[in-house]
């Protein structure tokens, strides 16, 4: 027994290392907790984007270890006994070359030495934040005064136009800067209290929370609830995209995203959960499920792997004629190509490291990246991803059976692709990590697995998102307008608050009050109530 744990500490001390080596922070978050590290690319909508990933079965894994994974449902389909990881002899995916094509384009077994050049920028917060700034001072850096009276002047304007065509409303008086503040830290309570309803606030029941009822009565906030808007009128220029009531605010939060922080090397690019809480999920009925209305958006991120900070974002509508519209890129390649370019199109010279999902890896982008100085490492399905110019060789199973660890690499000039075994079949493209390079998954049970560097560092990458993806949901904010622009809205701000703690907890404040995730969202709220009393419930 004591053996068992010996040997279970040392391995737990080697995903450490290997983690460090890897520049991952795991002191960012702080705290505690279960992770969904069984899915990188995860999301709870049934029609969702994302790259849904499943976990290895029978497998318990530690948080900090470097974590395997079953992306793609396909992979248990080729996975199964008997599949070999050798080349196969059968048809590959669209696009796919032929034994003797790739050889004519240049892909051979011959291996050889990859090395990326190192990072151009140093990455953490842009400025000091000094020892006494406060949660407000950290969410104003995204959601400053001025976008505030923006808010003012926007929903006064509307209920004036409103009221002029529908008559007067005699319970309206136009809101100022501070309701407005205490409206944002209204609905942000729903997510530090998770109250499924903002109207619950002053109510008699479970979610009723008489500390910041007070603060303005709940027909006031309806009031303000009913006319609030970014933008009132629809632009002379440009007036069919169906974003142009967020696209200011959008537009400034991207730029204070940009200004206040700098990204480590390694970033990675994907569709975060944005739909639900976990836990409200795990706990509804499906009735309830089914009644929840299903985005008309779609948001990409940019996010740095070291932090969990948010670096850029992209938001498009699954339907629309204009150039936020996503009809006409509906399930084909070139819509995760277009998202992928515009969530890198800040980073070009660096020498970034970017990891994807399947449905952006491509040969096509990776290569048009290179050129930019933007290395990536993708995960490759046969379903999901672009498989132009690859070799059928690599995407196909051969009958020969495979054992778990073993691996063959093709390259290309520097690009490698990687086919993997460990209970499943998975492939790799990357530029980013030299293939005669070898890393190890380490596994609780099975101790350690071998396999390539770019696998290894794919798995760790994704799986410290994943924790990120819970600590996140902390500040999911649970209002469901029913406006498609009031839900990218408050997604948003969710997004900002959670960036907001991610610099205090990097800044020196932090060393001072050393607040909890949950504490720190509910010192914002009382800070935009503007009570008294701003100290966080113990």
């Amino acid at each position: 027994m004591a053996e068992c744990g010996r040997k279970a500490l040392s391995l737990l001390e080697a995903a450490r290392s290997r983690y460090e080596s890897l520049q991952i922070s795991d002191d960012v978050f702080g705290e505690s907790g279960d992770d969904s590290s069984d899915n990188p690319f995860y999301s709870t909508s049934g029609d969702s984007d994302s790259d849904n990933c499943i976990a290895e079965v029978g497998e318990e894994e530690q948080p900090l270890h470097h974590h395997q994974k079953q992306c793609d449902k396909e992979s248990r389909h080729i996975g199964g006994a008997g599949g070999g990881i050798t080349g196969g002899s059968g048809a590959g995916p669209p696009g796919s070359l032929s034994r003797k094509q790739a050889e004519e384009e240049g892909w051979t077994e011959s291996l050889q030495d990859v090395t990326v050049p190192s990072y151009k920028e140093t990455y953490g917060p842009a400025q000091k934040m000094s020892a006494t700034a406060t949660a407000l001072d950290f969410f104003q850096l995204f959601v400053p005064d001025n976008c505030i009276q923006n808010m003012v002047t926007q929903t006064n304007m509307y209920a004036k136009k409103f009221q002029e065509r529908f008559g007067s409303d005699e319970g309206w008086r136009p809101v100022t800067a501070q309701e407005m503040k205490a409206f944002l830290g209204f609905v942000t309570s729903t997510s530090v209290h998770r109250c499924e309803s903002v109207l619950s606030i002053w109510s008699s029941g479970f979610f009723s929370n008489r500390s910041i009822a007070l603060k303005m009565s709940q027909s006031r906030f309806e009031k303000i609830l009913k006319y609030f808007h970014i933008v009132a009128f629809r632009p002379s220029q440009g007036s069919n995209q169906g974003l142009y009531k967020i696209q200011p605010f959008l537009d400034s939060l991207q730029q204070s995203f940009s200004c206040t922080f700098r990204p480590s090397q390694t970033q990675v690019l994907h569709e975060p959960l944005i739909d639900e809480d976990p836990v409200f999920i795990t706990t509804c009925t499906e009735r309830e499920l089914r009644k929840r209305k299903k985005r008309k958006f779609s948001l990409w991120v940019r996010q740095c792997t070291s932090t969990g900070f948010i670096c850029q974002i992209s938001v498009h509508l699954k339907e629309g004629q204009g150039t936020d519209g996503l009809a006409t890129l509906k399930n084909k390649p070139q819509l995760h190509s277009l998202v992928a370019k515009q969530l890198c199109q800040n980073i070009s010279g660096k020498n970034t490291i970017i990891f994807t999902g399947p449905s952006i890896t491509s040969l096509s982008l990776f290569s048009e990246f290179s050129k930019q100085d933007i290395y990536c490492c993708g995960l490759l399905s046969t379903r999901k991803s672009d498989c132009t110019g690859l070799p059928q060789s690599m995407l196909v199973c051969g009958s020969t059976p495979a054992q778990r660890g073993q691996s063959r690499v093709m390259m290309k000039g520097s690009m490698s692709l990687i086919g993997w075994y460990n209970k499943g079949h998975f492939r790799f493209l990357t530029n980013a990590y030299s293939p005669t390079k070898q890393g190890i998954i380490i596994k609780r049970k099975s101790g350690e697995i071998p396999c390539p560097l770019a696998v290894e560092a794919f798995a760790a990458h994704l799986s410290y998102i994943c924790k990120y993806d819970d600590k996140y949901s902390k500040y999911f904010i649970f209002h469901k307008p029913n406006k498609t622009w009031q839900q990218v809205f408050w997604l948003t701000i969710s997004i900002a608050i959670n960036n907001a703690y991610i610099l205090y907890k990097m800044s020196d404040a932090y060393a001072v009050k050393r607040y909890s995730r949950a504490q720190f969202g509910e010192r914002l709220v009382r800070e935009l109530l503007d009570l008294d009393d701003c100290s966080p419930t113990q």
